[in-house]
Order: C-alpha cells, then structure tokens, then sequence
C-alpha cells in the first residue's frame, strides 16, 4: 500500500494514532489479568478467533481484500505467512502466561531488548554491518542479561524468548510482501479452523471458561480481537504517518508502561540486580537512539 502523503495533519494523527497504539499495547497486561481464572492456552484460542472476526469486515470494508486474495495465491508467500502465524501466536502465548503467572517485569525488559535483537539479526541473516554504536548498545544490553544471570541468579528465558520470537516475526514479515492488517487476517484465518475445533470440543465436553463463568469473562475473550487488532491498526497508520526514527523511539512508550504496571500496580520484586540491568538496557537503547538520529542526518 502506498504511503500516505506526509502533511502536518497527517503527522498529528499519526503521532496520536502512535502513542494509542503503545500506550494499548503497554497496558495490555491490565486486559490479560482480568482473565486470571482461564488457561493461557484458551485464552490465545480465543484471541485467534476474535481477532480473525473483529479483522473480517475490516478487511472487506477498508478495501484490502485485493491484498490478500493475491498474497493467498502465491504459494510461498502464503507458506511464509503460515509460519509467521505460528510464531507470533508462540509469542502471544508466551506474554499472556508471563503476564499471568507474575512476570510482567520480565516482559518489560524482553520488548525493550527486541530493537536490539533486531540489530543482531540483521547481522546474522542479512549480512549488515552493525555501526560502533550499534555494537556498543548490544555489548551493553548482553552485559545486563549477563548481570540478571549472575546477580538475580536466574537466566531472563523469559524476556529472550519473547524478544527473539517477536525479532524473528518482523523478520520473517519483512521477507513478504504483505501490510500489516492483511498479514494478521491470513495469519488468524490460517489458525481460526484449528482453534476454533478446539474450542469447540473442550465447550462440547462440559470444559472452557466461554459460558461457562461469568458473563464479564465472555466479553473480556470476545474483546481480545478488539484488544489485539486495534493497536496494529493505529499502529499501521503511524508507520505510514510517521518518520521512522519517531516510531522507534515511540515503541519505548510500550514496555515502560509495562514496566510501571510491574512494579507500581502488581508489586513485582524490584532488586538491585533488576535495576542494574533495566539501567544498562536503557543506556543501550540511548546508544541505539542516538544512532538512528544520526543515520537519518546523514542520508540526503
């Protein structure tokens, strides 16, 4: 889809259409500790589900059907997105269990490394070479995790594994030629038969949380497609809205709202261990910062 127009107003909506998209992602940890009483395993069935329903009529009606019929008739394109649907439903996975089971501060520090995860791919499959500061920002961040590993006593699995997984979806989604609002459709509408065979057989079999708690736990599964397609398309609005630079240094907003729900509002242990390393990821994406600012001045 071509980029819309650049004009003041377009970048006052994308800005606002930015910061909702973060700040919503950021506070997501609030959605997934109403649903406390369901596995994370159903409630990532049910965020499938709705969200390939919330995304349906989206599609049809924003005109993007064209995109996916042609992105669905290319084979290999549609093989990649089947294997990205994979992943970021891995991933989702992962965060609602995180969120769930008390380790929000940890999925904090994983969406601050994934920036500089990106970095380090690039390196390995894409062949970039990485400037000094960007080397730096990346010593720096793997001395933190190693700092956590030494001082905390416990390696953050948690934080890599959903920073990597989520590096290797936009990597992978690089590789296709799709947008974003229509890739999420294939990927749900990939997985919505599977999941929705599940849900039905655990429903048929007297299990499942749908109908079966309250009413608010019905709603709250229903909303995980609004809760989950909302964002990205605010978020696929500011990309086109916005400077680069200004995205990346907007996709902060997210895990440090996560991070103060962590300490301010679900009262996770902060150690001394969980700050020297928040300290040196934060330098690090100063480092990475300050060099985005710097490749964008030097291009003409």
């Amino acid at each position: 889809m071509p980029s819309a127009p650049v004009t003041s107003d377009t970048s006052r909506k994308g800005l606002v259409a930015g910061l909702g998209a973060f700040a919503l992602w950021g506070l997501l940890p609030l959605y997934w500790k109403q649903l406390l009483d369901v596995p994370p395993f159903e409630i990532l069935c049910h965020r499938i589900l709705w969200s390939f329903v919330f995304l349906l009529p989206v599609v049809v009606f924003s005109g993007r059907w064209a995109e996916v019929r042609a992105a669905v008739r290319d084979r290999g394109t549609l093989l990649r997105v089947a294997c990205s649907g994979l992943l970021v439903g891995f991933n989702w996975y992962l965060y609602i269990w995180a969120v769930n089971t008390g380790h929000v501060l940890e999925t904090s520090l994983g969406y601050y490394i994934n920036p500089l995860m990106n970095v380090a791919l690039g390196c390995v499959f894409l062949r970039e070479r990485p400037s000094r500061l960007q080397v730096a920002a990346i010593a720096l961040a793997a001395f933190g995790v190693l700092w956590m590993l030494a001082g905390y006593g416990r390696f953050p699995w948690v934080a890599l594994t959903l920073a990597g997984s989520f590096s290797l979806y936009g990597f992978m989604r690089k590789t296709v030629k799709v947008a974003s609002v229509p890739g999420l459709f294939i990927e749900t509408s990939i997985l919505a038969p599977f999941v929705a065979v599940w849900l039905v057989r655990l429903h048929l079999g007297g299990g499942g949380a749908f109908m079966h708690l309250a009413p608010t736990t019905d709603l709250l599964l229903m909303g995980a497609g609004v809760a989950t397609s909302t964002p990205l398309i605010w978020f696929a609005f500011a990309a086109r809205s916005l400077r680069l630079t200004t995205v990346g240094v907007l996709q902060y907003l997210a895990p440090t709202l996560a991070f103060m729900l962590g300490v301010f509002v679900f009262h996770e242990p902060l150690t001394p261990s969980h700050l020297v390393t928040f300290g040196c990821i934060w330098g690090a994406l100063a480092l990475y910062t300050i060099e985005g600012w710097r490749a964008l001045h030097r291009k003409p």
